[in-house]
């Protein structure tokens, strides 16, 4: 089966050690990339020799890393740059003013491979990579060599940096590229994930993370033993909005927690896509947008369920159904005696949102889930009167900041916010979710046997 035909649809742990002469990134001449690129390794010599070669004081770091000496858990590229002002407006009753942390230089950035050029690496992952940071795009991997150099042209792309699927391991010798960051249909990630790492890159993967469990801790297992990083890309755990429910949970403002609801839903066409077949997919909405609800229970509530009712619906007359499920409803019990109800369809027309109930207040965003234009109400008692209050602050581009965690987590050595095992225990759920909907039967879910996610992003600097 041929990647091309998927990719124009696609619209969407572990403590890193460098090995000695494995150094990633470079500012070698444009000459030694373009051997690299096309397939020479350019001799890498000793420590001493990349240093002189270099004079990158950032590469220094990075190669002290190797020892436990890197950034710092709250330095980021381009820190010596970095101006701070001296505040003029009272931080006790205004907005603490926050000049932002310099941007690194270009050779200083993180390097990214893009492996499928669809929708969502065209629409929203390219141009977050331009708005990034700490990032660069340095790679394409796609099954389209006239869409590649095309798209390599507008994003300054090397013509000899363009890989096709069956090469892809040609990427081991581009030591520009540190990060593959997946963008492929569900039932690929696995494969590319575990090819990534064995060449000695880091991982990215969009989610789902895969289309079954055996695959995510297939993926997780291949990246510890390569001693690579893998992250999976839950945007909304990034998302200033879903970030400030989560500290309201965590501060008690909100109360006890009781009740969560939630919808995604969107009105699907063209029957031939990938989503609408179960072996690319792994399922209809669920693992495609009903996992934004699934995620955002867990994450927002800091609990994990574990016991789920649910049901789905598969019409036999709509021939966009012959694989997968029209819709589906779950309701998941927390061990606090929170609900969450969700539900996500594909024959709906678009519709994003949740509300999280406690005994003291309520948060809600409509839209949520979306890339942009996020909406988010706070319900609670003010000066003895029940008010609602809209809550609206600077919008982000969700990508750039997944995209830069990932890049510090890899300058630092530390495990990202959304590791392997938070797409392993989604996936577990998923797994129950469909269990219950075939049987009619409430099905328990264990509790996972670590924590899902790493440390926290540094908010204060993006």
């Amino acid at each position: 089966m041929r990647v091309t035909q998927y990719d124009e649809y696609y619209h969407s742990s572990y403590p890193m050690q460098t090995l000695a002469g494995d150094i990633r990134m470079t500012t070698s001449t444009p000459h030694d990339d373009a051997d690299s690129a096309a397939g020479q390794p350019a001799p890498t010599g000793n420590r001493r020799e990349f240093l002189q070669r270099t004079g990158s004081s950032v590469a220094a770091m990075i190669v002290a890393g190797a020892s436990g000496n890197a950034f710092s858990q709250t330095t980021t590229p381009g820190t010596p740059n970095s101006v701070k002002l001296s505040l003029i407006q009272d931080p006790n009753t205004e907005q603490a003013e926050n000049t932002p942390d310099p941007n690194a230089e270009p050779d200083q950035r993180i390097g990214y491979a893009i492996v499928g050029l669809g929708r969502l690496s065209l629409n929203q992952i390219l141009p977050a990579l331009t708005a990034s940071k700490y990032s660069r795009v340095v790679a394409l991997v796609s099954g389209d060599p006239d869409k590649a150099k095309k798209i390599a042209r507008q994003y300054g792309v090397r013509e000899n940096a363009i890989y096709d699927y069956r090469h892809f391991e040609r990427l081991a010798d581009n030591r520009e590229v540190q990060v593959v960051y997946i963008v492929l249909p569900n039932g690929m990630h696995a494969e590319y994930t575990k090819r990534a790492a064995a060449i000695g890159k880091h991982v990215l993967c969009e989610k789902p993370m895969a289309v079954s469990s055996a695959e995510g801790q297939q993926m997780i297992d291949a990246c510890k033993k390569a001693q690579r990083l893998l992250m999976i890309a839950y945007r909304s755990q990034y998302e200033p909005m879903d970030r400030m429910i989560a500290k309201w949970v965590k501060d008690k403002q909100l109360g006890s927690l009781r009740e969560f609801i939630a919808g995604n839903s969107q009105n699907v066409g063209d029957p031939e896509q990938w989503r609408l077949k179960r072996a690319l997919a792994g399922g209809g909405p669920l693992p495609d947008v009903g996992i934004y609800c699934l995620n955002a229970a867990r994450f927002l509530s800091g609990e994990e369920p574990f016991e789920v009712v649910a049901t789905t619906w598969q019409p036999a007359d709509d021939p966009r159904f012959r694989e997968v499920e029209q819709s589906v409803h779950f309701v998941l019990r927390f061990p606090s005696g929170l609900t969450a109800t969700c539900m996500a369809s594909y024959a709906s027309h678009e519709s994003r949102f949740f509300r999280l109930q406690g005994a003291q207040g309520w948060a809600e965003m409509n839209p949520a889930f979306s890339y942009n234009g996020l909406q988010l109400r706070k319900g609670q008692l003010i000066e003895g009167k029940n008010a609602v209050t809209q809550i609206g602050i600077d919008p982000v581009d969700q990508f750039a900041r997944e995209i830069d965690h990932m890049s510090l987590c890899v300058v630092r050595g530390q495990t990202p916010h959304t590791p392997g095992e938070e797409g392993l225990q989604d996936q577990r759920i998923v797994e129950a979710i469909y269990e219950s909907a075939r049987t009619g039967r409430a099905v328990q879910i264990a509790p996972p046997a670590q924590p899902t996610r790493g440390p926290d992003l540094d908010d204060e600097n993006f």
